[in-house]
Formats: structure tokens, sequence, C-alpha cells
């Protein structure tokens, strides 16, 4: 009997049941899209920032920290200790070593360069540009200028790692610097003094900083002219981070402080004071210390973008509330006689309330079965218009989602339900 009442129920009230099942389709298809971007976000977020430079900087014991664009202030700090560059390979045998998007090493010196338009004075930095490395776990990769830099403004080329052809290294020039030398890309320059050479000029770069002033060139090349075989001032390194917390500011300052659980759970997740640390574990004589600007401002991005899909699917979940509570009242209001009748020949107000919301919730459910593919779909195109790639699909939504609808629909009908309570048979079957 009960079958029978709700099939021709819920075929009487196909428009209306059409209605709630498409309202529910809307919820869970934002829920699901928001949920999705949400889990996923994290590791986007991360990745687009690392297009915006590094955020870990390791220098040698007792260099100084200070406050230029990656925190080293030049002339400053320890001037006779450097890194060691065959060193480098072991920042990728860390326990968070697929967290090591890029690094690039860095050696300056100061020369005296000649242009077409004369001879100035600066700041000349060897580095990696595209480097091909094979490391201790056997991971092959390519690291480098040319993606820790992205974001530079770049005429022509970047440069290479090898000899150019005559002889010349190949380099990139800051805007600045080029303007004074008056040197283009294709062009060339001098470094006369401390058996340098010439630089074929690959790229005019623009950074906004103080490297439009510099010159860059192959690391081995300013190992050469200033004697330093092997060696390296700094390393820049981008990883992809989760945002810090309580435990690990505390790690960051003393990570003696903590006991053997915090110790462990701090040191097994990807907090930026646990890779640098990970990384003074590695490498001899170094100084991991977080480019705070750069790693402050990834964590209040990722949780602001968060809390906006959370405001997202909390608001859209609320709309759906409201009108499915709409729509049930309204559905009850019209079938006022037809549960009086039910109530005039023996049903309980609960076995009432049991038939409408077992429509009620076959209707939801269908419609956020629908809702979650489509939200699927839309968390797909969130991916590939904001963050350029697909969004992963995470089990954990399925649930959620399903929870979610049987939330919203039960809160949508309990205003209904609490009208149906209150019918009296014979008042309704008596037309007051």
């Amino acid at each position: 009997m009960f079958r029978h009442m709700l099939i021709g129920a819920l075929t009487r009230q196909r428009g209306r049941m059409f209605m709630i099942a498409m309202t529910m389709a809307l919820g869970a298809s934002i829920s699901t899209a928001m949920l999705g971007v949400m889990m996923d976000v994290g590791d986007k977020v991360n990745q687009e920032l690392k297009s915006y430079g590094a955020n870990l900087m390791v220098v040698p014991k007792g260099a100084a920290l200070l406050g230029d664009l990656y925190g080293v202030e030049d002339g400053l700090g320890v001037t006779d200790k450097y890194l060691a560059e065959d060193e480098l390979p072991k920042l990728k045998s860390i326990f968070w070593a697929f967290n090591i998007v890029d690094f690039a090493p860095y050696l300056e010196t100061s020369v005296s360069v000649s242009g077409p338009s004369g001879t100035e004075q600066c700041k000349l930095v060897g580095t990696w540009f595209d480097k091909h490395l094979d490391t201790p776990t056997g991971e092959s990769l390519n690291t480098g200028m040319v993606r820790m830099k992205s974001w530079w403004d770049v005429k022509g080329n970047w440069a290479n790692d090898d000899e150019a052809s005559g002889g010349a290294v190949s380099g990139m020039i800051g805007a600045n610097l080029a303007s004074k030398l008056g040197v283009a890309p294709g062009g060339k320059v001098s470094i006369p003094a401390n058996n340098g050479g010439d630089v074929m000029i690959m790229g005019v770069f623009q950074s906004g900083g103080a490297e439009d002033d510099s010159l860059f060139v192959p690391l081995s090349f300013v190992q050469r002219i200033s004697d330093r075989p092997g060696a390296v001032s700094r390393i820049e390194v981008s990883a992809l981070t989760t945002p810090e917390n309580d435990l690990a500011r505390r790690a960051a300052q003393d990570p003696n402080s903590l006991s053997r659980h915090e110790w462990d759970t701090w040191y097994c997740t990807a907090y930026i004071s646990s890779i640098a640390y990970q990384i003074e574990e590695v490498i001899t004589n170094a100084r991991a210390k977080p480019v705070l600007q750069v790693a402050e401002s990834e964590g209040a991005i990722l949780q602001k973008t968060q809390l906006l899909m959370l405001l997202l699917t909390i608001l859209s979940l609320a709309c759906s509330a409201l009108a499915i509570s709409n729509l049930v009242t309204a559905s009850v209001m019209e079938r006022s006689a037809e549960i009086g009748l039910l109530k005039a020949v023996g049903a309980s107000s609960t076995e009432v309330s049991v038939l409408i919301m077992t429509e009620i919730m076959i209707t939801a459910l269908s419609g956020g079965v629908v809702g979650y593919f489509a939200g699927r779909g839309f968390a797909q195109i969130i991916g590939h218009t904001v963050f350029g790639s697909s969004i992963a699909a995470r089990g954990l939504v399925i649930p959620l989602v399903a929870l979610l609808v049987f939330v919203v629909t039960l809160a949508g009908s309990l205003p209904a339900i609490r009208m149906l309570l209150s019918l009296r048979p014979a008042e309704v079957l008596h037309g007051r």
C-alpha cells in the first residue's frame, strides 16, 4: 500500500517534484564543484605562486640574512664561506623531495663590463639557467632560472649553461644595465679582467628589482674568474608547502622543544620550516631560511581561497534549503484534503510525515546525483580556466555531498512537516 501511495504521489506531483529535483541538483552541483576545488586548490595555488619566486633561501651558516628581494643584502655577512655545488642534488633526497619544485644556485662578484656605449661596474651573477641533474635517488630533472624566474619579462631568449659560438659564454642582462651599455639581444659585452672573456647576450630581462642592473652568466664562468671552483654563495629553492600553524611556528623557533609525537607530526608535514630543517640536514654548513613574505602570502591566499569556496558552498545550500521549503510547503497545502482524508481513515501524523519525507528524499537524492556529475564538470571548467589543469576527483566529496543533500532536504522540509502535523482532518475536510 505504501509503495502504491508513494508512486501515485510522485506521479501526480511530477511538475513540483521536478522543480525540487532541479533545485537540489543546482545546490549539489555548486557544492560538488566548490568542495572538489577546495580540496585540490592547495597544490594549485602553490604551483601558481611558485612561478613568482622562491620561498626558501639557503646560505652558508654565519651569512647574514637581511632585507633584499629574497632576504640577502649584498656586501654584508660572511664572505669567505660557501656552499658546495656538488651537494645541490641532495635537495631531492630529503623526505619532502617531491615538494622541491625548482632550485637555482648563485655566485656573485663585482666586475667591469664593456659594451658598445662604454664600461660599467656591475654585479656579475653566476647561476644555472636550465641545468640537467641526476639525483642520488635516481631521478633526472632540469632546474634553474628558466623556471624560477618565469615571471620575468624577457626580450630575446634565455641563456644556456654551455659555451656559445666563438668561445663566448651566453648570458642574460638586466634592462637597466643593457641601456647603459647599449646592448641588445644578439649583442656582445666583454669582461676584460680576471681571466674574463666575451658574453653573448641571449636576452634582456626586466624584473622590476635590483637584478635589472646585473649580468647573469653560467655558474662555472663566475667560479673560474673569481677563483672559487665548485663554490655557491646561496641557493634559491621553490617548494610546495602547507600553511604554517602553531606547531610549525614553535618548531621553527626550536625543534627540540617539541614532544616526540609533535616532532614526528611536524617533520612529516610539508611545513616550510620542516622542509628548511631537512635541507640543513643534507647540505653541509647550510642555513635554510623561509622567505617570509612569500611563505606567509602563500598561506594567507590559500586560506582565503578555501574560505571563499566554503562560503559559496554554504550559501548555495542555504538557497536550496529555502527553495525546497517553499516548494514542499506549497505541495502540502495543495494536498491538505488528501492528507486530512489519510488521517481521517486512521493514518497517524508520523505515517503521513514518513510518506511525505520519502517522496521528497527520493526526489532530492535523484537531483543530487545529477548535481554531483554536473558539479564534477563545473570543477574541471574552473580548474582549466583558473589554474590551467584538471581538478583531481576526491572520493571524500561523494559522501560529503550525499550528507549535505540529506541535511538540506531535511532542513527545507521541516516547516512543511510542522504544518502537516497541525492539520486537523475535520477542519480540512469541511474546507476550513
